[in-house]
């Protein structure tokens, strides 16, 4: 005799019909029922998961009795235990599997992974954004091509070789640490020593092996970076990717954490947000500035028109910086000049200098006189050597 088969607890219409509406609001309201205090206590955290269901059904013609709270919390622990929501607590709302965008959040993302997959050349982000493409063709059949429309990019390139895939096909393998990115990635977020071989550095002239913790991939200015912490100094150190051999190996598999990663991490921050460019100084100079021991010195420009007004408008190049407005001239109803005073380490004053000379006659050092008379020196020679016999 056949054996009778057991029912489920879902088999009524009723029931899998409450299900599915409880999976549709979840796919199209990611976030939905969050206990944040702000929004609501404790005991009220379903009632918005509970009111967009019953809208749902309403849209839908389906007719759904009312049902508590408890019954609610029932579905969802049978979508825990299918594993289709998470088993931890979902204190910052309810979001099926990864899927924790709604769809003009997703939107926002794509843009982002766009842009770093074509002028960034990060390879991960162009191989995901391929199979995203792909996977999400049906998003963009339904919006008639506006889903993938760039919106928001960023149009700064990275301008040397970035990608092992490209590199391949363009036959311009370069061995850099670009081929190591993923043991990079791991040791970033595990706190792994490794041991790099840096094989140029024309400013400081540094090469060789050095171990170290990995501990942010930075982008900015045609180039990407590697944030790190010398193992035997902690010496906090940003240095070009592509100045690395293709070489990381892990010297330490235990690891230190993420939490000391935070606080290195921290540090690093701290340093870039009071210099300016990413040089983060010597390892004695450095260490003094953590301590809050190293003087900072005064620097004042004087930007004149059209620069002055681009200088006006950075209200927030930096957080010790003043701006001053000249006379007004009467003929355009805009300042003489505009006098730019700011507070940096010694290490950040050459790259500050690199930023003036982009407004070549248009920015004149005023303080403090050594770097007055060094800028001064620089146009001296870059007439001369526009007066050179040389081409």
């Amino acid at each position: 005799m056949a054996k009778k088969p057991a029912l489920h607890p879902y088999s009524d219409r009723t029931t899998f019909e409450r299900l599915m509406l409880l999976i549709a609001v979840l796919v199209h309201h990611p976030g939905i029922g969050s206990r944040r205090a702000s929004e609501y206590p404790e005991q009220d955290a379903l009632e918005p998961l509970q009111s967009h269901i019953q809208n749902l059904a309403q849209q839908l013609n389906i007719d759904l009795p009312a049902y508590s709270s408890h019954t609610l919390k029932k579905d969802l622990a049978t979508l825990r235990n299918y594993e289709i929501l998470a088993r931890n607590r979902h204190d910052w709302g309810y979001y099926l599997g990864t899927g924790a965008l709604n769809r003009q959040e997703l939107q926002l993302a794509i843009n982002a992974l766009a842009s770093l997959a074509t002028y960034q050349g990060d390879p991960q982000a162009r191989r995901i954004y391929k199979q995203l493409s792909q996977r999400l063709k049906s998003l963009d059949l339904t919006g008639k091509g506006e889903f993938f429309y760039p919106v928001k990019t960023q149009l700064n390139r990275a301008i040397v070789y970035t990608d092992p895939e490209e590199m391949m096909v363009k036959r311009e393998n370069r061995e850099t640490l670009f081929h190591c990115l993923a043991t990079l990635e791991t040791a970033i977020v595990q706190g792994l020593a490794v041991e790099l071989y840096q094989i140029r550095d024309p400013y400081r002239g540094q090469k060789g092996y050095r171990e170290v913790y990995p501990l942010q991939i930075i982008y900015q200015d045609n180039f990407w970076y590697l944030l790190y912490e010398v193992v035997a100094t902690q010496h906090l150190v940003i240095a070009r990717v592509d100045r690395f051999k293709n070489h990381a190996r892990v010297v330490d598999p235990v690891g230190r954490g993420i939490e000391a990663q935070r606080e290195s991490l921290k540090a690093a921050h701290k340093l870039l947000s009071n210099g300016w460019g990413l040089f983060l100084g010597e390892p004695a100079e450095q260490q003094l500035e953590q301590q809050g021991k190293l003087p900072l010195i005064t620097v004042k420009v004087r930007f004149f028109p059209p620069v002055a007004t681009i200088i006006l408008e950075g209200e927030q190049r930096h957080d010790s910086q003043k701006i001053t407005s000249g006379p007004v001239d009467p003929t355009t109803n805009e300042p003489m000049y505009v006098d730019y005073r700011i507070k940096l380490p010694e290490r950040s004053l050459t790259e500050f200098c690199r930023w003036v000379n982009r407004f070549m006659n248009r920015a004149k050092i005023l303080a403090p006189a050594d770097l007055a008379k060094k800028h001064q020196q620089a146009a001296i020679d870059l007439v001369k050597l526009y007066g050179s016999s040389f081409s």
